[in-house]
């Protein structure tokens, strides 16, 4: 029954915003972008855990996460804007964060 609790939660929040987004853009980015998800991972980290020295190491990979992920957010609306069409523009900012992602963590091994 918790699972489906956690996931109903989390479905509603994604759901809200893109029915904001209908009707108002910028205030729909603005919920979009809280680390709504993040906080929500954490809650549900640390009530099934109670560890709250693993929620902060989830909390610290998020935080040099973030960077690789905002390829897709440079991408994705300049392939928009060049004349790409919606599902070619998102699959192609999709894999260029992924390659991000691959980048990003095997430069931090290196280091």
């Amino acid at each position: 029954m918790y699972f489906f609790i956690k996931t109903a939660i989390t479905a509603v929040m994604i759901v809200t915003i893109a029915e904001i987004a209908k009707r108002n853009t910028v205030f729909a980015a603005l919920i979009a972008s809280l680390p709504l998800t993040s906080i929500l991972a954490l809650i549900w980290l640390y009530h099934d855990t109670k560890d709250a020295a693993k929620t902060a190491a989830l909390s610290y990979e998020i935080l040099w996460l973030i960077l690789p992920s905002l390829l897709f957010f440079v991408i994705f609306p300049f392939l928009i804007k060049a004349g790409v069409r919606f599902y070619p523009a998102l699959i192609c900012a999709y894999l260029a964060m992924l390659c991000g992602y691959g980048i990003f963590l095997w430069c931090k091994k290196l280091f």
